[in-house]
């Protein structure tokens, strides 16, 4: 299978400096592991805590960038590895897989559900609202499918706010609480892989936005090669590698979602 290992650089809603050169440096290892060489697309922006309609406005390009990233790997029949440095590109990324295969699931495994609203957010970060956006909960203005929000499964998921879980709830949201069941949950279906790596244990891994309880880096190894023992994966994005020193013990957490290249 061909793989294309894409960085995206550009500001999307980016509250710290750390992301993009994470994400740059995790896409570069990943790629050597495959003998493929990395996309490199943008370039860092200024980090900034940001109102959501401001990040929204200024990171459109960047974001449907993402989308297009994604788009254009699955048209070519290619197994898409999408880098950023925070979640923001879930909005464009996720419908761009429902154009290729319109029944896939979508695992989400992250620490946050980023499922909030404009009328919800209590912080006002686009990131904390995408996955919302993309399910068409609320309307961020970016053409394509929406995610039935029953195709979205999540686990590693434990930082909530309380109406944000009211939301998840009521949209008929999937959860897997326990990660040795999630295999079973999605054999046999195709599923598209969101990983933000803060869904490991800020003991195992520094994070912006850090949720204790999370995964060991051997427990997310053995869950994402159980995924993919049971799933057809046909992508994946990263996002949130704040320390780009510790992109080789990343990529060796992450390495049962890069299939053999062709």
């Amino acid at each position: 299978m061909d793989v294309n290992v894409v960085a995206l650089l550009c500001r999307t809603s980016d509250r710290s400096g750390g992301g993009a050169q994470g994400a740059l440096a995790l896409a570069q290892e990943l790629a050597r592991r495959r003998g493929v060489e990395a996309q490199v697309v943008g370039e860092p922006g200024e980090p900034r805590e940001g109102d959501w309609r401001d990040d929204l406005r200024d990171a459109r390009g960047c974001l449907l960038e993402a989308g297009g990233q994604v788009d254009d790997a699955l048209a070519a029949g290619a197994y898409p590895i999408l880098l950023s440095s925070e979640c923001s590109i879930c909005m464009t990324t996720l419908p761009a897989v429902l154009r290729h295969h319109p029944g896939a699931t979508i695992l989400w495994l992250d620490a946050h559900g980023d499922f909030n609203t404009p009328d919800t957010t209590a912080s006002g970060f686009l990131g904390g609202m995408c996955l919302a956006a993309a399910c068409g909960v609320w309307d961020a203005g970016f053409e394509g499918p929406a995610v039935d929000p029953a195709a979205v499964v999540m686990c590693g998921v434990r930082d909530l706010d309380g109406q944000e879980k009211v939301l998840l709830e009521t949209r008929g949201v999937g959860v897997v609480a326990r990660p040795s069941y999630l295999a079973d949950a999605l054999r046999g279906r195709k599923v598209f892989v969101h990983l933000d790596l803060d869904v490991l244990d800020p003991s195992v891994l520094p994070a912006q936005f850090p949720a204790p309880g999370g995964l060991s880096d051997g427990g997310l190894h053995t869950l994402l090669g159980e995924v993919v023992g049971a799933a057809d994966v046909i992508g994946c994005e990263l996002t949130s590698l704040e320390r780009p020193d510790l992109a080789r013990r990343v990529a060796t957490i992450v390495e049962p979602l890069l299939p053999e290249t062709s």
